[in-house]
Formats: C-alpha cells, sequence, structure tokens
C-alpha cells in the first residue's frame, strides 16, 4: 500500500521535469550556452566560457554528491531480515580531511578564474575609440557621446556639467570633443521595433569605454547579449569596454532595484557601421542636442580622485 503511492509520485515528478525540461524554448544549439543569450561583442564569450565552466563543476560536485548519497541508501539500507544495531564510528580521518580539503579546492579553481577573467573584463585601454558617458536617474538614461562632432562646440576636458568624472578620465578623454547627448524617458520607444527606452548607439567593430554615473541612487547598467552589466553609483565611476561585433538592435535594463518605477528604465542598444555612427551623432547635433547633460552629483576634488585605480 506503502510503495504505490510513492511509485505514483515518482512517476509524477520525472513528468514535471520531462516538462520543465522541455518547455523552455531551447533548441539543441541553444542548450550549450545554458541559458545565456548569443553573444554580440569580442569580449562577452570570455564570460559565457566562465558561465559554463562554474556549470560543468557544479554537474560534476552534484553528480558526486548524489552518487554518495544513492550509493548509502542502496548499499547501507536496513535489512529486512536482521535487525540489529550497525557498527558505530565516531570519525574517519580520511573522509573528514576529504570533504575539508575538496571544497578548498573547488573554491580556490573557481576564484582563479573569475580574478583572471575580471581583471581582462575591467582592463582599460590607453586611448579608447569611442567614450560614452552613461548617466543613469529615477527613472531613465541619458547618454553623453564624449566625440568631436562637427556642429558641436566645447572641450569635454572642461565641461562642469562633468565634474563628477575623475581626472584619470577626463584625461582620456578626446581633444575639442564638444559632443552630443541624447536624454530618454519611460515613454520613449525606439521606432525600429517599439521597444521602450531611450535608444544608445554604437558602432561596430570599434572600441566603445562606457563611464558610468548616477544622479541619485544606484542603477545597474546592463545590456543583456552583451553578457556584462556593472552598478551605476552615485559618488563612484565605474568603467568597462567593450567591441560591439555585430549589428541590431538589442535590449538593456537596469538590473539594481532602483525604487518604485525600477522596471521602466529600460533602453535600447542599436549596433550600426562606423558612418552610420558618426552620422547619428551629426543628427544629434542638427537637432540642437550638443554638449552634455550633467553626469551625476557634484563632488569635491579630493573625493572624485580618491580612487586612483579602477577596481
Amino acid at each position: 500500500m506503502s510503495r504505490r503511492p510513492m511509485r505514483r509520485k515518482l512517476l509524477q515528478a520525472m513528468t514535471a521535469g520531462l516538462i520543465l525540461a522541455s518547455a523552455t524554448g531551447c533548441t539543441y544549439k541553444d542548450f550549450p550556452r545554458l541559458g545565456m543569450p548569443t553573444p554580440t561583442t569580442e569580449e562577452a564569450p570570455r564570460i559565457l566560457s566562465l558561465w559554463q565552466g562554474s556549470w560543468a563543476a557544479a554537474l560534476v560536485t552534484g553528480v558526486l554528491v548524489w552518487g554518495l548519497i544513492l550509493w548509502s541508501v542502496i548499499f547501507h539500507r536496513r535489512s529486512r531480515t536482521k535487525i540489529e544495531v550497525p557498527q558505530q564510528t565516531r570519525y574517519n580521518m580520511p573522509i573528514e580531511a576529504l570533504y575539508t580539503v575538496v571544497p578548498l579546492i573547488i573554491v580556490s579553481v573557481l576564484f582563479y578564474f573569475t580574478a583572471r577573467d575580471e581583471s581582462k573584463l575591467l582592463a582599460l585601454s590607453d586611448k579608447p575609440t569611442h567614450t560614452v558617458n552613461v548617466v543613469g536617474f529615477q527613472w531613465s538614461w541619458a547618454f553623453n557621446y564624449v566625440e568631436d562632432v562637427e556642429g558641436s562646440n566645447g572641450d569635454a576636458k572642461k565641461d562642469e556639467n562633468l565634474k563628477a568624472i575623475p581626472n584619470r578620465l577626463v584625461e582620456q578623454f578626446p581633444d575639442n570633443a564638444g559632443g552630443v547627448h541624447h536624454v530618454g524617458t519611460p515613454g520613449e520607444r525606439n521606432p525600429q521595433n517599439n521597444n521602450p527606452g531611450p535608444t544608445l548607439w554604437l558602432p561596430k567593430g570599434e572600441k566603445v569605454r562606457f563611464v558610468l554615473t548616477s544622479r541619485d541612487v544606484i542603477h545597474s547598467f546592463w545590456v543583456v547579449p552583451f553578457l556584462m552589466k556593472q552598478d551605476v553609483i552615485p559618488g563612484h565611476t565605474n568603467t568597462f569596454e567593450v567591441t560591439p561585433n555585430k549589428e541590431g538592435t538589442f535590449m538593456g535594463k537596469c538590473a539594481e532595484l532602483c525604487g518604485v518605477d525600477h522596471s521602466r528604465m529600460l533602453f535600447n542598444v542599436k549596433v550600426v557601421s562606423p558612418e552610420r555612427y558618426q552620422q547619428h551623432l551629426e543628427e544629434l547635433a542638427k537637432k540642437g542636442q550638443t554638449g552634455y547633460v550633467p553626469s551625476g552629483i557634484e563632488q569635491t576634488d579630493p573625493a572624485r580622485n580618491a580612487e586612483k585605480n579602477q577596481l
């Protein structure tokens, strides 16, 4: 009587697991990415590789643990004919040493690969081809294109609206970069796909540095197929660089709970040819969107330049 309900529950659990596995909509081509989208930058495959390696380590550990559990259940179950107390042991030094050393080795290996990839992903070049100051604010995004654009006069290195950015980054801005900008609203939509939020334009095949600043609270800049996101923190400037290698319009969002309308902080990233990118900047200049919008909360010079090295 007790076995039938158990078998029925086991069958139900296996059926539910099969449904969950097949209902994801993933094809055999998607499966190796383990839920990650197709990478669209030169740096993204490194993140994907780290993700796949972590899953592989987790699966090996899971198989080992479940194997030991099943082995114990099968080979050390209570006998139906003999009722006896099994041999009691207080400790087993080899086993205790094993389950102490093995987790340390696993954590050390994961730490090594994570630290190695993180240092590569956050490394900054001496002279990036393009620089975009991404400004997070409740409840949208602004994009300052730090470029020498025809029709826009000024100098990003002396612009008061960029005072929140540390000098070590300002010094690497291009000369005579009058710049252009675009300020989004939650109700704005991309004209091509009708997705909500403003659109950030980027050139394909050229390195872009993102300088992340906030006007109010902590946000997080996440372009989903870039496989990379970083916090946008008031009073602290984060930076990273990517090289887009696939044209198209991709989804971006704030990945940090930043208040009541956090879910509306969406944006789009449109990757185009370098020629079309320059044309777009000139179009912004013709619309009068020249110069820069305030990048963040003003700071004193000591506070702005306290962090000499990128964390």
